[in-house]
């Protein structure tokens, strides 16, 4: 496998070929989070860094912010449906089962009081897409106030993950090394946050349980 990474094609043939693949990648991972689209924008910008034209870059750009954009707009399209649905929707139901009670009610209540900066934060944030989005369709926002709020959240997520790729490929010579740098760095990024969320978990926990106890230590006293 790592041969047939070294061995990169003709420049013509990445393009004719990555474009397009870049395109239904980030727009197939919109739709379906397990796709991960924050690698696959970051190695195209390894691959693009170390081409000769000139434009190469901005069209990873372009193609991965508008890809994902229309991704996050027909997912949306599709919850509401099943949220103006009696029966619901297996969209929504997927939506659903990937967000905890507890990150969709931070969710809803960030989302009163900064609903765009939300929007380009949980682009941002790994695996805070999803629960913002829902937050969203059970407020009822109109598609056009999402579309408003998400183009700045995409274009930001693009330019993030390009500048990782493009940190790859500066290090290394050899675009196959940049490519597993890339993928590495964002990868660890992506790590991070849910290492922190479970490492946080048990001192919740054990903050909760104190609480009951003074409360209830409070009650047997009264």
């Amino acid at each position: 496998m790592l041969a047939a990474v070294r061995e990169l094609p003709p420049e013509s043939t990445q393009q004719a070929v990555g474009y397009p693949s870049l395109f239904l990648l980030v727009a197939l991972g919109a739709l379906v989070p397990v796709v991960p689209t924050g690698a696959i924008v970051s190695s195209a910008a390894v691959v693009a860094f170390h081409q000769t034209a000139p434009l190469s870059l901005l069209f990873v750009f372009l193609v991965a912010s508008f890809a994902a954009f229309l991704g996050d707009l027909a997912l949306y399209w599709l919850g509401q449906r099943g949220v103006r649905s009696r029966n619901g929707s297996r969209w929504l139901a997927a939506l659903r089962g990937r967000v905890t009670p507890e990150r969709l009610a931070q969710a809803q209540e960030q989302l009163e009081s900064h609903q765009v900066p939300v929007l380009v934060l949980s682009r941002l944030l790994p695996a805070g897409r999803i629960p913002v989005m829902l937050a969203c369709l059970l407020a009822g926002m109109p598609l056009r106030r999402f579309a408003r709020g998400d183009l700045p959240a995409c274009l930001a997520w693009a330019a993030t993950y390009q500048l990782i790729g493009i940190l790859g490929g500066s290090l290394f010579a050899e675009p196959w090394q940049g490519v597993v740098a890339a993928v590495g760095l964002t990868v660890l990024v992506s790590a991070v946050p849910a290492l922190w969320r479970r490492l946080r978990r048990p001192h919740r926990g054990a903050r909760s349980q104190q609480a009951d106890r003074s409360d209830h230590s409070g009650n047997e006293h009264a």
